[in-house]
């Protein structure tokens, strides 16, 4: 079996990669271009295969899977944060977080739909809590989550019954996404979260593995958010 990881490098990704990997996963990973990322990963991960590809870049994606063939898993994990007041997001910044977010989804998906019909397979896209609530001076962000999620959904009755598609919407998790975020304003969203505290990558991991996995779930959108925010 093999699982194709995007932004599979660093926090959720990376987790996912040592997930499947451990299950007896032949994995393949994508990273876009930090290279210090790719070696620590490579390091504490020998057995997974981290490829430098621009997930929005067409000819990258196609490289990909010319030269690793076709998937049982693939994991649209590979996302970047926009946290701006909508004045003042350049057009050239809405594009790159849609072209990113939404659009390597829909370019990794489009280049491994074969594959996975041939060998009934899964595909799990990361999406947000802010995909479903919207977030406060991440709009942008939250709409190319949201777009991900509406992506599922339809995608979850085009492929039927050969692949299934579902979807994670993690809320704050302990990610190199929110380590800029100052001691108060951490204390500030842990007390707006039922169970108290910050996700780790591993739980969101193991909520994917769970969602490629299972043979009658498609279509769903699994919280991994501590009960929200």
């Amino acid at each position: 079996m093999r699982a194709l990881v995007s932004g599979g490098t660093r926090g959720i990704g990376l987790a996912c990669c040592r997930l499947f990997h451990a299950a007896g996963y032949a994995v393949t990973a994508t990273y876009s271009r930090d290279e210090e990322a790719a070696n620590a990963a490579r390091s504490a991960l020998p057995g997974v295969a981290f490829v430098r590809a621009d997930v929005f870049d067409e000819r990258a994606v196609k490289a990909l899977f010319a030269d690793m063939g076709a998937v049982d898993v693939l994991v649209n994990n590979a996302g970047i944060d926009l946290w701006r007041q909508i004045q003042d997001v350049t057009v050239e910044e809405y594009r790159r977080v849609m072209d990113v977010n939404m659009g390597g989804a829909f370019l990794l998906t489009k280049y491994a739909v074969a594959g996975l019909m041939s060998r009934g397979g899964a595909i799990v896209n990361v999406s947000s809590v802010w995909g479903t609530e919207g977030g406060s001076c991440e709009s942008v962000y939250s709409a190319s989550k949201g777009a991900l999620i509406a992506f599922t959904k339809a995608l979850a009755k085009e492929l039927a019954p050969a692949v299934r598609v579902n979807c994670v919407a993690p809320g704050a998790i302990d990610t190199a996404m929110n380590a800029g975020l100052s001691i108060e304003e951490r204390r500030a969203l842990e007390a707006r979260i039922p169970l108290g505290r910050f996700g780790t990558a591993e739980e969101v991991a193991q909520a994917v593995y769970f969602l490629a996995t299972h043979r009658y779930v498609t279509g769903q959108v699994l919280g991994v958010d501590g009960g929200g925010l």
